[in-house]
């Protein structure tokens, strides 16, 4: 089944998020590699895709999990995690009708 991971930064996450960002994508790319992800980015703090020094609110990450229990773990261990880029995570099931 698919899951949303809607992930939502701290204040001033950017030097957080640049730090880490590599381990991150990594992670993402085995996902990808699998198959298994649908979508991953992270939400502008502008209405820019390059937002500079304001920037980013959070991410979201839609991919194919066992269960909803298996996204939570592998949301759970990402490295903005462990690394403060994240006050908060939401992790739901998804149903994609379009495209």
């Amino acid at each position: 089944m698919l899951y949303a991971i809607i992930s939502e930064d701290v204040a001033n996450s950017l030097p957080l998020r640049q730090q880490v960002r590599p381990a991150h994508i990594d992670r993402l790319n085995v996902l990808r590699d699998e198959g298994r992800l649908i979508l991953a980015g992270p939400h502008p703090g502008i209405d820019s895709n390059e937002p500079g020094d304001a920037g980013f609110t959070g991410s979201l990450v839609v991919a194919e999990f066992n269960s909803l229990s298996d996204a939570q773990a592998w949301a759970d261990a990402d490295p903005y995690m462990d690394a403060g880029v994240y006050q908060s995570v939401t992790v739901k099931p998804f149903k994609k009708v379009l495209p």
